[in-house]
């Protein structure tokens, strides 16, 4: 952003010629480039200019990146629609003018008319891997291609968790999220109902606990942040010929733990297989024991083992959920909360028996 620009948005923004006068940072350090070269460090900078026979003053805010929750830039732009729609509710509060959007070019336009934000993407065809599984659950039967399609999926997050990323806020950030977000741990906590005689008030707190102590035991392995899609389960992946297949709603931004995906597609092997054998077992069976040996063949990771606990038990909580699941018999939601205690207190998951942490802790 330069001088040029800023002029040109508040000569839209007014509707009339507008002539900066000056431009300074807040507190003082320098005026007009080094005063816009501090804006680009994050510092506030404020604007004194003529619009015909008028003199005003604003100041232009950017929000900074820090370990606080701005860590992500998504952050930083809720901050920013937040403090729009906030600043002028509250009495003797500093008025919000606009809210601004800063261009790639270093160009500056209004938003203020948005009254709210929409996505608009490519269409995707296929069906979704849960018909597969649905229908394997039915007929009892493994086709080659349901064979090759666990693998495929196995092939592609070995291959995606390849890419790291070294950023020790976005790490602890992801480790946050996991426990305290409102889709993490504790959202789907306070989710469920007081009286619930399965999953108790008591039963949650423990899984609460022992995750936030995962947190702790996970929060310096840094090393570990690579590239996931965050919500990798049978509903958003759909299939259109043989292996190919396209992915929908990746979720909570580009970097996070491969634990997240792995334990996302994993756990639903079990899901489908529980309501009709009260186990992993069958061609459920086969299919997880596809994906494992096929993920640990094309990926070297020793410690992920010793990362899946907190992963799994968060997407326990979602299938355990009565709002998410409502007609899940009560013998399979107990199965589930018994395996999120299980993994929680053994030092690493052991995949290869998955059936042994379905007992009553």
């Amino acid at each position: 952003m330069n001088e040029s620009a800023l002029t040109q948005y508040l000569t839209r923004l007014r509707q009339r010629p507008v002539a900066i006068a000056a431009i300074e940072p807040l507190g003082g350090g320098g005026q007009g480039a080094a005063a816009l070269k501090a804006f680009g460090y994050g510092q506030p900078i404020r604007v004194t200019y003529h619009c015909g026979a008028d003199t005003d003053e604003v100041v232009l805010r950017r929000v900074n990146r820090n370990g606080f929750g701005r860590e992500n830039m998504s952050d930083r732009v809720a901050e920013v629609w937040r403090d729009y729609h906030a600043f002028n509710q509250l009495p003797r509060h500093v008025r919000a003018r606009d809210l601004v959007l800063l261009n790639r070019d270093g160009e500056l336009h209004s938003l203020a008319a948005a009254a709210e934000l929409l996505l608009l993407t490519d269409f995707a065809p296929g069906t979704t891997y849960a018909e597969d599984l649905h229908r394997v659950g039915e007929t009892g039967r493994l086709t080659p291609l349901d064979r090759d399609r666990a693998k495929a999926l196995a092939s592609y997050l070995a291959a995606i968790h390849t890419t790291k990323y070294q950023d020790d806020l976005l790490w602890r950030r992801r480790l946050r999220d996991l426990v305290g977000d409102g889709e993490g741990i504790m959202g789907l906590t306070d989710s469920y109902a007081a009286e619930d005689e399965i999953a108790t008030p008591a039963r949650l707190r423990q899984i609460e606990v022992a995750a936030n102590e995962w947190r702790w035991r996970l929060k310096d392995q840094t090393d570990r942040l690579c590239q996931v899609h965050g919500d990798f389960h049978p509903f958003n992946i759909l299939f259109t010929d043989g292996v190919e297949f396209n992915l929908l709603d990746r979720s909570r931004g580009e970097w996070g733990e491969a634990a997240d995906d792995v334990s996302c597609l994993m756990i639903n092997y079990l899901f489908f297989s529980l309501p009709l054998a009260g186990r992993l077992a069958g061609p459920f069976a086969e299919l997880y024991e596809l994906f494992w040996t096929r993920y640990l063949a094309e990926r070297d990771d020793p410690a992920l083992l010793t990362a899946m606990a907190p992963w799994i038990s968060w997407r326990i909580l979602v299938l355990a959920s009565p709002q998410w699941y409502p007609t899940m018999a009560p013998e399979v939601r107990h199965k589930l909360l018994n395996l999120a205690h299980n993994v929680l207190a053994a030092p690493s998951f052991d995949w290869q028996h998955i059936n042994d942490y379905l007992a009553a802790p």
